[in-house]
Protein backbone atom coordinates (compact mmCIF):
# COMPACT_ATOMS: atom_id res chain seq x y z
CA UNK A 1 0.00 0.00 0.00
CA UNK A 2 1.55 3.12 -1.19
CA UNK A 3 2.25 5.32 2.03
CA UNK A 4 -0.41 8.18 0.77
CA UNK A 5 -3.28 5.97 0.95
CA UNK A 6 -1.82 4.63 4.41
CA UNK A 7 -1.90 8.35 5.80
CA UNK A 8 -4.81 8.87 3.91
CA UNK A 9 -6.58 5.85 6.27
CA UNK A 10 -4.50 6.57 9.40
CA UNK A 11 -5.95 10.21 9.42
CA UNK A 12 -9.45 7.87 9.49
CA UNK A 13 -8.10 5.46 12.21
CA UNK A 14 -5.68 8.16 13.78
CA UNK A 15 -8.20 8.54 16.49
CA UNK A 16 -7.44 5.35 18.01
CA UNK A 17 -7.59 6.63 21.25
CA UNK A 18 -4.36 7.02 23.19
CA UNK A 19 -5.55 4.42 26.64
CA UNK A 20 -5.86 6.20 30.05
CA UNK A 21 -7.40 3.49 32.68
CA UNK A 22 -9.26 1.60 30.15
CA UNK A 23 -9.94 -1.80 30.91
CA UNK A 24 -7.81 -4.18 29.60
CA UNK A 25 -7.19 -7.69 28.53
CA UNK A 26 -3.92 -10.11 29.68
CA UNK A 27 -2.22 -9.82 26.70
CA UNK A 28 -2.86 -6.09 26.69
CA UNK A 29 -1.31 -6.05 30.24
CA UNK A 30 1.76 -7.80 29.27
CA UNK A 31 2.52 -5.87 26.20
CA UNK A 32 2.51 -2.49 28.30
CA UNK A 33 4.42 -3.68 30.82
CA UNK A 34 7.16 -4.69 28.49
CA UNK A 35 6.75 -0.96 26.87
CA UNK A 36 6.94 0.53 30.36
CA UNK A 37 10.30 -1.74 31.52
CA UNK A 38 11.76 -0.54 28.23
CA UNK A 39 10.40 3.17 28.87
CA UNK A 40 11.70 3.39 32.29
CA UNK A 41 15.67 2.95 30.90
CA UNK A 42 15.11 6.24 28.91
CA UNK A 43 13.53 7.83 32.47
CA UNK A 44 17.03 7.02 33.69
CA UNK A 45 18.04 10.01 31.30
CA UNK A 46 15.22 12.53 32.58
CA UNK A 47 12.66 11.37 30.20
CA UNK A 48 8.97 11.62 31.80
CA UNK A 49 6.65 9.25 30.80
CA UNK A 50 3.50 10.26 29.41
CA UNK A 51 0.36 9.16 30.76
CA UNK A 52 -1.93 6.83 28.73
CA UNK A 53 -0.94 4.51 26.08
CA UNK A 54 -1.57 2.84 22.52
CA UNK A 55 -2.12 -0.75 22.67
CA UNK A 56 -4.11 -3.00 19.75
CA UNK A 57 -3.28 -6.42 18.25
CA UNK A 58 -1.37 -6.52 15.20
CA UNK A 59 -1.38 -9.43 12.21
CA UNK A 60 2.00 -10.13 10.29
CA UNK A 61 2.71 -7.38 8.30
CA UNK A 62 -0.21 -5.26 9.24
CA UNK A 63 0.69 -1.53 10.80
CA UNK A 64 -0.70 0.79 12.89
CA UNK A 65 -0.49 4.69 12.37
CA UNK A 66 -1.32 5.91 16.18
CA UNK A 67 -1.37 10.07 16.18
CA UNK A 68 0.76 12.19 18.87
CA UNK A 69 0.98 15.99 18.98
CA UNK A 70 5.10 16.81 19.62
CA UNK A 71 6.31 20.16 20.48
CA UNK A 72 9.44 21.81 18.98
CA UNK A 73 12.62 21.98 21.70
CA UNK A 74 11.33 18.36 23.12
CA UNK A 75 13.10 15.07 22.65
CA UNK A 76 10.79 12.00 22.47
CA UNK A 77 11.75 8.21 22.85
CA UNK A 78 8.60 6.38 21.60
CA UNK A 79 9.09 2.72 23.55
CA UNK A 80 6.61 -0.81 22.00
CA UNK A 81 6.37 -3.94 23.84
CA UNK A 82 4.85 -7.04 22.57
CA UNK A 83 3.25 -10.38 23.88
CA UNK A 84 5.95 -13.12 22.77
CA UNK A 85 4.13 -14.56 20.08
CA UNK A 86 5.84 -11.50 17.99
CA UNK A 87 9.68 -11.62 17.17
CA UNK A 88 9.77 -8.53 15.31
CA UNK A 89 8.42 -5.11 15.28
CA UNK A 90 9.11 -2.19 13.56
CA UNK A 91 8.75 1.34 14.25
CA UNK A 92 8.81 4.71 12.44
CA UNK A 93 7.67 8.17 13.04
CA UNK A 94 6.12 10.38 10.31
CA UNK A 95 4.93 13.71 10.38
CA UNK A 96 1.86 15.18 8.92
CA UNK A 97 3.13 15.34 4.96
CA UNK A 98 3.51 11.24 5.64
CA UNK A 99 7.74 11.61 5.74
CA UNK A 100 9.50 9.71 7.51
CA UNK A 101 11.74 11.38 10.33
CA UNK A 102 15.16 10.31 10.65
CA UNK A 103 15.42 8.55 14.10
CA UNK A 104 17.47 6.97 17.01
CA UNK A 105 16.69 3.52 16.93
CA UNK A 106 16.95 0.81 19.69
CA UNK A 107 15.49 -2.84 18.29
CA UNK A 108 15.16 -5.76 20.51
CA UNK A 109 13.04 -8.05 18.67
CA UNK A 110 9.71 -7.72 20.10
CA UNK A 111 10.50 -4.53 22.09
CA UNK A 112 11.63 -1.75 19.90
CA UNK A 113 12.03 1.99 20.64
CA UNK A 114 12.38 5.70 18.40
CA UNK A 115 14.03 8.84 19.61
CA UNK A 116 13.02 11.81 17.88
CA UNK A 117 13.60 15.36 18.76
CA UNK A 118 11.53 17.81 16.02
CA UNK A 119 12.02 20.89 14.68
CA UNK A 120 8.58 21.81 14.59
CA UNK A 121 5.36 21.27 16.82
CA UNK A 122 2.79 19.54 15.17
CA UNK A 123 0.91 16.54 14.53
CA UNK A 124 3.27 13.29 13.96
CA UNK A 125 2.20 9.81 13.42
CA UNK A 126 4.26 6.62 14.84
CA UNK A 127 3.92 4.28 12.71
CA UNK A 128 4.25 0.46 14.62
CA UNK A 129 4.14 -2.94 12.25
CA UNK A 130 4.47 -6.81 12.73
CA UNK A 131 7.40 -7.66 10.51
CA UNK A 132 7.71 -11.53 11.76
CA UNK A 133 5.79 -13.84 14.48
CA UNK A 134 2.32 -14.46 14.65
CA UNK A 135 -0.63 -11.93 15.48
CA UNK A 136 0.43 -10.09 18.65
CA UNK A 137 -0.78 -7.53 21.04
CA UNK A 138 1.39 -4.53 21.10
CA UNK A 139 1.56 -1.37 23.47
CA UNK A 140 3.13 2.02 22.67
CA UNK A 141 4.27 5.00 25.63
CA UNK A 142 6.55 7.77 25.29
CA UNK A 143 8.43 9.57 27.07
CA UNK A 144 9.50 13.57 26.59
CA UNK A 145 12.28 15.89 28.09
Amino acid sequence: MRLSAVFAVALALASAPIRGMAEENDQEVEAHKVALDLAAAFSNEGFKIRDGHWAGSLKPQDRALIAVNLYAGNQYWFSIGATEKAKKIGVGVFDESGHKVATEDYDDGEKVAAGFSPAMSGQYFVAVDLREGEESTCCLVYSYK
